[in-house]
């Protein structure tokens, strides 16, 4: 769990929040139904459109990612390789066949399985870069429809405002109700703008910064087999992995 991102948005409502009662107004005239359905109906609609489906659902499993993001630990992994060189060193590389079967990452088997059938580290870098980069464009697309969300949100909201004044419009013959209409009425757009820069652009940017980290893992992973596979120093392959920790 993510205190921060959690934190954060707290932090986010209770201004608003507070801000409302400061200035005499009640906290309870934001919540307006019929603004938040055409905001987010409208934006989620508009995020469909544009996306493929692979990235579309993609990208909505990992906004959860924002407030439980997926375990990484780099510190372990750089153990780990140390400790298949050390193998790999001692009784060869065919020694770490009976890992492959051990590891549920298929990206880890993968490497392990190249470097188990002899392959050199150029082509064994080769192959697992592919894998990188293909894993790199679908999370950073995916990652990329709460960006494209934010864009849409706030226009979304004038929509919903203009809506909303054309319903006022409609009722000019009773003043007495035009300033409570044409305050709900751009309560849309307070949803629209609030919603783009307090959840969407936050949780598009949390996401690529995750994915930046999971690629830097795998790289690690690829430098770590290519110096299995040359058959480095275990110690000198510890300290070059270390690296992508600092």
């Amino acid at each position: 769990m993510d205190k921060l991102s959690i934190a954060g948005l707290l932090v986010a409502v209770l201004g608003i929040i507070g801000g409302q009662l400061l200035e005499g107004g009640d906290p309870a005239f934001l919540m307006q139904g019929a603004a938040f359905l055409i905001v987010s109906c409208g934006t989620l609609g508009a995020v469909m459109l544009q996306c493929p489906s692979k990235i579309f659902v993609t990208g909505l499993k990992m906004g959860g990612w924002a407030f439980v993001p997926p375990e990484l630990s780099k510190q372990k992994m750089v153990y780990q390789i140390t400790a298949w060189s050390s193998m790999a060193r001692k009784d060869g590389v065919l020694a770490l066949e009976q890992q492959v079967g051990m590891n549920s990452d298929p990206f880890l088997k993968k490497g392990l399985q190249l470097l188990v059938d002899g392959n050199s580290a150029d082509s064994i870098r080769e192959v697992l870069e592919v894998e990188i980069n293909a894993f790199e464009h679908l999370r950073f697309s995916s990652a990329r429809i709460w960006e494209s969300a934010a864009g849409y949100s706030p226009t979304i909201g004038i929509l919903g405002a203009v809506l909303g004044l054309v319903h006022v419009m409609q009722n000019l013959s009773e003043p007495a109700k035009l300033g409570d209409g044409i305050a709900v009425a751009f309560i849309a757009t307070i949803y629209g703008v609030g919603l783009a820069n307090l959840v969407f652009l936050p949780i598009s940017n949390k996401l690529k910064l995750i994915v930046l980290d999971q690629v830097a893992q795998r790289e690690m992973v690829v430098e770590g087999l290519c110096c299995i596979a040359n058959g480095d120093n275990p110690r000198l392959i510890e300290s070059k992995l270390q690296g992508y920790i600092t």
